[in-house]
């Protein structure tokens, strides 16, 4: 019987492990620690090591207090671990936000396949995962023979913990390049980069591995019997739920350092790479047409204060249509290339509050609507718990929202991969403030108009 389930959860700020309770589908206890990025040389590089500290020792912590029954994983995109023929790393896990890919851009864009192919936009840095391999390969000496297995993410730490490695869908899917979601094979890339040989073999997300290494039962205090299930991409863990308990069509909304908008049901058609559309893999292994912006950290980019707004606040920004336009981040979301900001210069640190929590539910409304979404539309991670947000998002789009009470969202799906036939979270609707709904819709087709006639590409 498995009752709790450790959740290793990698996210790009924080990495976390989260202890699941199966009955409840609640999170009993959370620890967790920033997820930092050393500096080169010979480039910079997720801290591995310091991670793997903290799940080994919030592993012992959280057994010896509830006792763990099972271990998933779920990790952020855009990330790939190249092993050695000893199962180490054989170079250092890149940081995505690292430039050194776009030195190559031209080269690589040569090689790299169509959008009609992969579903996956052109990004700056190495957030497309083919632009990290082309660019390690090229410039890290010896590695190409160094390389003996390439596995996705979630699946290098369920593959530390139990020696067997996968590459899976969910994690494949994430704008990389390298895969194909209508054929659901690895895309032309692979075979041009000599890699497909060098390919973990596919898994499924739910895929349970095997159990602990002895080293690691011994490190953790564990039962070596303990099993360990193959891992997921992180919004995908926040669909699952999801994806288990509602009819299409609806949507999902998974907040955190990314804001990825998934629509089930919505269209693969006319997806725009160009404004950071694309077509992610769910853990069915099925297409899903999305859309994303970095809220989170455009989020601690421009939050003013902890002092909340209260009525007043919130009515001036949307009686004198004070806003933020797009984009904060300007290399990644619907309006990339754009250089935003405060339209009104002196607001109160409350007032900006509120304006920076509409700016975050129009920039998701949006993300919607280029794929189509219908339906309700399911908020998961820290913005659930941003009223303002929720009241915009649904005054946007005029169409209901629910909110889940999970601290990370990603760790209740990720647990489901245990327990797939289990109980599925409840979605609560969130309730608008209905003296407000007017104003916001208008506010809403402000901002637009707005955006509209505003915001400027950087370069012009």
């Amino acid at each position: 019987m498995i009752n709790h389930v450790a959740v290793i959860d990698i996210g790009k700020t924080n990495a976390k492990l989260a202890l699941v309770d199966t009955a409840s589908l609640s999170e009993i206890d959370v620890r967790t620690r920033p997820n930092s990025v050393l500096a080169g040389p010979p480039y910079p590089r997720f801290d591995i090591d310091g991670i793997w500290d903290f799940v080994l020792d919030a592993l012992a912590v959280l057994h010896a207090a509830h006792r763990i029954d099972a271990i998933s994983v779920t990790a952020h995109g855009a990330s790939i671990a190249l092993l050695d023929n000893t199962g180490l790393l054989a170079c250092p896990l890149l940081d995505y936000e690292h430039d050194g890919p776009d030195d190559l851009k031209e080269a690589y864009d040569r090689i790299r396949p169509p959008f009609d192919e992969t579903g996956s936009p052109r990004l700056a840095m190495g957030l497309n995962v083919g632009a990290q391999l082309f660019w390690l390969l090229k410039t890290q000496e010896g590695l190409a023979d160094r390389v003996e297995t390439i596995v996705t993410y979630p699946q290098f730490w369920s593959g530390r913990l139990t020696g067997i490695h996968r590459a899976e869908f969910t994690s494949l899917g994430c704008h990389t390049d390298i895969w194909s979601p209508r054929d659901k094979d690895f895309s032309a890339l692979v075979d041009t980069l000599g890699l497909r040989d060098k390919m973990a073999p596919l898994g499924r997300a739910d895929e349970c591995l095997g159990t602990l290494l002895p080293e690691i039962a011994r490190r953790t205090g564990l039962p070596a019997e303990t099993p360990v299930f193959s891992g997921i991409h992180d919004s995908n863990a926040s669909l699952l739920p999801h994806l288990l308990s509602h009819d299409a069509p609806f949507s999902v909304v998974s907040t955190g350092t990314w804001v990825i908008s998934m629509a089930i049901g919505g269209r693969l058609e006319g997806l725009d790479p160009a404004r950071d559309t694309l077509v992610n893999v769910n853990a069915n292994g099925h297409p899903t047409p999305s859309a994303r912006f970095m809220g989170g950290r455009e989020f601690e980019r421009m939050t003013p204060g902890d002092v909340a707004p209260n009525d007043a606040d919130v009515r001036n920004v949307l009686d004198r249509r004070w806003f933020l336009l797009p984009a904060v981040e300007p290399g990644t979301g619907p309006f990339a290339g754009r250089m935003g900001g405060w339209t009104v210069p002196g607001m109160s640190v409350p007032e900006r509050s509120a304006a920076l929590a509409f700016y975050l539910a129009l920039m998701t409304a949006e993300c919607l609507a280029l794929v189509g979404a219908d339906g309700e539309i399911i908020v998961e991670g820290p913005f659930a718990r941003n009223p303002l947000y929720l009241d915009m998002l649904a005054a946007a789009t005029t169409r209901p929202v629910l909110v889940t009470g999970t601290a990370t969202g990603t760790s209740i799906g990720a647990a489901l991969l245990a327990t797939p036939k289990g109980a599925t979270p409840l979605a609560r609707p969130h309730v608008v403030a209905t003296d407000m709904a007017g104003k916001m819709r208008g506010y809403a087709s402000a901002w637009r108009q707005a955006v509209d006639q505003s915001a400027q590409p950087i370069d012009g």
